[in-house]
């Protein structure tokens, strides 16, 4: 595709009602002040906000390929907008000379996006209804353009923001159980892996969506994450992420159900040190547990490192912790679990919880949510094993099965000038519960005593230039760059924020 093709594009990279709002502007618009947040939530065990991430990296694409049209010359603007007039014209059913293609040549005069954004720190977690960043033109020919980017603002930042806060919440979960039962609640780094990639909606969504994951945990099997958060956020970031040698069915099967024990020997062999994850349910889950096991025991226990077994069929839950539906003495009854527990032993720890032998260990990577993992662990300590006793992988299913409604995330104008004259703007529809309803005016982030952010609206010129939104882009220039290391500290900051100020429940009382 050539510099003119991919700019041709560039320009109808919005919905097509958009395209009429350059005329539909009230005369003497000048200038357009716009906020995107998350509105409400959908997510039960998600109520305290939700985790800012992704802008800065959107931001590095959008202005790299805005400036190709600022590159463009007076020839191949013409052949862009040549395009545009005919795209648009046969899209809206009129001759192309009736399409008005003004308002690109003034953009293009101006030699840079002319835009300010205003944005909270990456890794902040943001109250519902309290924006992430706010959006603004800087130059009164361009007013229409500050709602012009909102879809591709919008199509960009929901995944990643979503999915960072998805795994926040499930580290948080995590950590709590983690730190009732575990003696090695640091082991909640490796608990979450993302297994996700090839159920996401195309690479660039993978990136984005995994190095959300990313900021809660070290795990991942998604590479683009990794090349993501190098590219965009570099600077100092130590361990990104990180994976095992890990079979699939491919290698397990290869020599069929008569040297599947084969196959495990010689992977054990393959790898004396470190961990090693196998598929394991191949062919007979419980015949590899019972039988394969006791007869690899000491190749295993001789490693420096574990042997993760990794089933990948049947119901997570009952897997793992056994099935009370299952014939009495039965391995599935039982559990894996259990099994390990006694072909390998076990420590009981200080907090009085059993801990497999660290030689050998368990990851299931099969339909794992945070609902999911919370029934598992809380299962398995009902049973006296402490929570750090299995890896979850998770995949699709937990990041892609979501969208941007998942916390109703909206980009909304709630100021604009007209003649020189500020107006505050806002919307709140009688015929909704209120979750439609915008801010007003223009808009301050601040920290509350506790360090919670919350909204000012129709903030004062002192106001929004003493608050937690800085200046992130300004007339094609992006002006805060944060590393990813420093994302993750926000987050943990912010996250211990939220554990001081937490209510308690209440204890429960007999009646």
């Amino acid at each position: 595709m050539t510099a003119t093709e991919r700019v041709a594009e560039l320009l109808t990279e919005t919905d097509a009602y958009k395209l009429s709002h350059v005329e539909m502007r009230e005369p003497g618009l000048e200038y357009v002040y716009s906020n995107f947040t998350a509105r409400g939530t959908r997510v039960p065990y998600i109520q305290e906000g939700t985790v800012f991430f992704g802008l800065q990296a959107f931001l590095q694409v959008l202005n790299a390929r805005w400036s190709e049209f600022f590159r463009l010359n007076v020839y191949d603007l013409e052949v862009v907008l040549d395009d545009y007039r005919d795209f648009v014209g046969r899209l809206l059913g009129k001759p192309e000379d009736e399409i008005d293609d003004e308002h690109w040549r003034v953009l293009h005069s101006i030699g840079y996006l002319p835009l300010r954004i205003r944005a909270i720190r990456e890794g902040s977690v943001v109250p519902l209804r309290v924006p992430y960043f706010t959006i603004e033109n800087t130059d009164p020919r361009v007013p229409w353009l500050t709602n012009y980017l909102e879809t591709t603002l919008s199509a960009n930042l929901w995944q990643p923001i979503t999915s960072a806060t998805l795994s926040w919440a499930t580290r948080r979960m995590l950590n709590q159980l983690a730190m009732e039962s575990s003696s090695t609640p640091e082991a909640v780094d490796f608990q979450m892996h993302d297994f996700s990639y090839r159920g996401m909606e195309n690479d660039a969504a993978a990136a984005a969506s995994g190095a959300g994951h990313l900021i809660s945990s070290l795990g991942t099997d998604t590479l683009p994450s990794i090349r993501y958060i190098d590219r965009y956020y570099d600077a100092g970031n130590g361990v990104v992420g990180m994976s095992v040698p890990a079979s699939e069915h491919s290698i397990m099967t290869a020599d069929g159900p008569d040297g599947e024990f084969q196959t495990f020997e010689r992977l054990i062999d393959l790898y004396p040190n470190g961990i090693v994850s196998l598929v394991s349910d191949s062919f007979d889950f419980w015949s590899a547990l019972q039988n394969f096991m006791p007869r690899l025991k000491d190749k295993i226990m001789a490693r420096n490192g574990r042997v993760v077994l990794r089933p990948d069929s049947g119901v997570p839950e009952l897997i793992l912790c056994g099935d009370p539906e299952a014939p009495e003495g039965s391995p599935a009854r039982r559990g894996a679990i259990d099994i390990l527990g006694e072909v390998f032993g076990y420590t009981v720890n200080d907090k009085g919880y059993k801990e497999l032998d660290p030689h050998i260990g368990l990851i299931y990577g099969d339909g794992i949510t945070h609902e999911r993992a919370e029934s598992i662990v809380k299962n398995m300590m009902s049973q006296g094993w402490a929570s750090t006793n299995v890896v979850f992988g998770f995949g699709s299913y937990t990041f892609q099965y979501q969208s941007r409604d998942t916390f109703m995330m909206a980009m909304k104008a709630t100021w604009v000038q007209v003649n020189g004259e500020p107006r505050n703007i806002f919307k709140d529809p009688i015929t909704d519960n209120g979750d439609k309803k915008s801010a007003r005016g223009r808009l301050a982030v601040r920290r509350q005593m506790s360090g919670i952010p919350y909204l000012i609206q129709e903030a004062t010129p002192e106001q929004e230039e003493n608050q937690d939104m800085e200046t992130v882009f300004e007339n094609g220039v992006i002006t805060r760059h944060q590393s990813f290391a420093d994302v993750r500290a926000q987050l943990k900051r912010d996250t211990e924020v939220l554990e001081r100020t937490r209510v308690p429940e209440p204890e429960k009382v007999a009646i």
